[in-house]
């Protein structure tokens, strides 16, 4: 087991831990979350001995193997996959052995200890390691002609996703990953997530991601105040928790200001009066022992929406047999060379569609987007973008293209010249950046405050499309939580590329997909995408195909509201064009309503465990008071949540009638 005794930690002047206890056992999975700078990177770092309490002690067993990934990657002309295989240090070490003896003269002892050590390859899976690195950069999101290249030759997103498979080829007994899922597309992370669940040793992870987390641990450890605490169970069971405990400590405090509000008045009733003396004086030593209860702290809100359009036209555009890829120019002889990574694609987008856009790594997603908003030209086809059209864009990269020695309030400025300064000082508090930050270079920001600002200057431009591509890129939970839920407010039209299926989930009414080099509708939602993959793309199946259940459905893509074919007729136009309305009414509220009755049998499912519980005459004994009481906060919020579901679905239910 890891353990924890009396850990005190500063760096610099600033102190992370103060005197931390805290146990966790071999086996465990578990999510370390805190707000940025709370000392999660430090306490990974003191586990790995790069590191040092300043008090206390960390121990787990000396013969653990200890696995992390790597945060540099040298420019190596080594294959990526024997980069990958070089995590399996034991192997490497064998093979060297091996590598040494075979070099030496042939002797009876040394023939000896070279059969030793082809059975101990053996035993170390040596036959099989390269199939297991193939398995591994596969489903990280690698190609088969892609094994054999240096190093080198990818960029600093793919040499993580190396480091990651050289953790994984680790036979380690303890995994430390610190957000493993930042450079991975939603197919990898589904995979990572699954080679997770399966991992047998003892694994911890730095995350961001709620539904990650909810996929893979079992046990939460929350760094809040300088200390570290374990809960049981996923991020989800941890918010829970945490949400009864704030409002049990509420509680408490509020009685023991009510308690000392009937001290201090009978003190100062009584006091000067000689028969009541010494019971006051009793009061006032009991006032003054009396330790007064600290609040427990809930994460600071942060939160934002985006403000109203100012135009909405309808269609917002439409693509006629576009053909989406790159054309290069010939140093040589100036000749034009077209690489098409989307070909024929029939699309309209109309006032409030919220499309999520799924696809396997390297399906042309970001191509897609790309073409959209005007960063490269349509190879063939045509486009046409409705009059008042305004694009917000969110590119993977979009940090990078910020001037980092100009300040958050320079970046604004240049964007709306005509505005005075302290309503652009006011618009950026808003985003969390107070007193001198907002006049600061941005450079010693951090990646989320960087993304922060990024968001803040398309909040300010007021799009009517909002296309978003990998926007949760280096944003921790809150801020996460806080673009969701402006997000599912927005009243524009929004499609969006991600990996953050909560976001996805909370946000988006429809899917399309990018497979096979073209784009069609997927009547799913992320359960059967998942299953989808799992068939094909990590299954290495040759040609991909979309889910049997949906396959008929989604083989008509011109039946979709989001895909169009365009006729020459005008009378089929008009049909289509009426078909379209009525299904892009009612397919938005089909699909909220669709996720409200999942959400309300969740809730009923966990509401009817409670009910059991409290059912049982011993939970009302002394010794579960403390349960009782947590088991009535659940009771309680479930209600709630469920009053609210139900009123929410009634509405949803009144609004699909109206479509008809």
């Amino acid at each position: 087991m890891i353990r924890l005794q009396q850990v005190i930690l500063a760096r610099g002047t600033k102190p992370l831990f103060d005197s931390v206890d805290v146990t966790l056992n071999p086996g465990d999975k578990i999510g370390l979350i805190g707000s940025n700078g709370a000392g999660k990177s430090s306490l990974f770092a003191m586990l790995r001995g790069e590191l040092h309490p300043d008090q206390g002690s960390i121990e787990f067993p000396a013969k653990w193997q200890l696995a992390h990934v790597a945060q540099e990657t040298p420019p190596l002309e080594r294959s990526a996959i024997d980069y990958a295989i070089d995590g399996d240090i034991a192997l490497r070490k064998l093979e060297a052995e091996l590598a040494a003896l075979e070099a030496q003269p042939e002797s009876h002892d040394n023939g000896i200890a070279i059969g030793n050590l082809y059975a101990a390859l053996s035993d170390a899976d040596a036959y099989t390691v390269r199939s297991r690195a193939e398995q591994l950069l596969i489903g990280l999101g690698f190609k088969l002609e892609q094994l054999d290249q240096p190093v080198a030759s990818f960029s600093g997103g793919w040499r993580m996703r190396l480091n990651l498979a050289q953790a994984l080829m680790c036979k380690s007994d303890l995994l430390l990953l610190d957000e493993p899922t930042n450079h991975l597309d939603l197919d990898a992370i589904i995979w990572l997530e699954d080679w997770l669940k399966r991992y047998a040793g003892t694994l911890i992870i730095i995350s961001h991601d709620r539904d990650f987390l909810d996929g893979v641990v079992n046990v939460i450890v929350h760094i809040d105040d300088r200390k570290l605490k374990r809960y049981s169970g996923n991020y989800s069971a941890f918010e829970r928790q945490r949400a009864a405990q704030l409002e049990l400590a509420q509680g408490m405090i509020e009685k023991q200001n009510r308690k000392r509000a009937h001290l201090q008045s009978f003190i100062d009733r009584f006091k000067a009066k000689a028969t009541k003396a010494k019971q006051a004086q009793s009061r006032i030593k009991a006032l003054a022992r009396m330790e007064e209860l600290a609040p427990l702290r809930a994460a600071a809100e942060f939160s934002f929406e985006f403000r109203e359009p100012l135009s909405a036209p309808n269609p917002m555009l439409v693509m006629e047999d576009v053909d989406c890829g790159y054309r290069t120019e010939s140093k040589t002889d100036h000749s034009f060379t077209e690489k098409k990574i989307v070909g024929g694609v029939n699309f309209s987008l109309q006032i409030g569609q919220r499309i999520g856009l799924l696809g396997v790594n390297g399906a042309g997603k970001s191509t897609l987007i790309k073409t959209i908003v005007g960063d490269i030209p349509p190879l063939a086809g045509t486009m046409q973008t409705g009059k008042g059209l305004s694009i917000g864009y969110f590119a993977q990269h979009q940090v990078e293209m910020l001037r980092h020695d100009e300040s958050p309030l320079w970046h604004l400025a240049h964007i709306a010249p005509d505005v005075r300064e302290q309503e652009l000082r006011n618009f950026l508090g808003g985003f969390n950046f107070p007193g001198t930050m907002v006049t600061s270079p941005i450079k010693p920001f951090s990646g989320g405050e960087k993304a922060r600002l990024a968001l803040a200057m398309i909040v300010w431009q007021r799009p009517n499309l909002l296309l978003l591509d990998e926007p949760t890129n280096h944003l921790d939970l809150e801020t996460r939580e806080a673009l969701t839920e402006a997000l599912a407010q927005f009243e524009g039209t929004l499609v969006v590329v991600s990996h953050d299926r909560h976001l996805l989930r909370a946000t988006t009414d429809q899917f399309i997909i990018v497979a096979d080099g073209k784009l069609m509708p997927f009547d799913g939602d992320l359960d059967d995408y998942k299953d989808w993959l799992f068939k094909n793309k990590l299954e290495n199946t040759a040609s991909p195909a979309l889910p049997e259940k949906k396959k008929e459905k989604n083989s008509l893509p011109q039946v979709s509201p989001v895909a169009i074919k365009v006729d020459d007729k005008e009378q089929r136009k008009r049909d289509a064009e009426e078909r379209q309305r009525l299904s892009a009414l009612r397919k938005p509220i089909e699909s909220r309503i669709k996720r409200l009755e999942e959400q309300m049998a969740k809730l009923n499912l966990k509401k009817a465990e409670v009910d059991q519980q409290l059912a049982d005459s011993d939970i009302y004994s002394d010794q579960n008071k403390e349960k009782l009481k947590a088991l009535l906060l659940d009771q309680a919020y479930l209600v709630k949540e469920l009053e609210q579901m139900e009123s929410d679905w009634l509405e949803q239910q009144e609004s699909l009638e109206a479509a008809k």
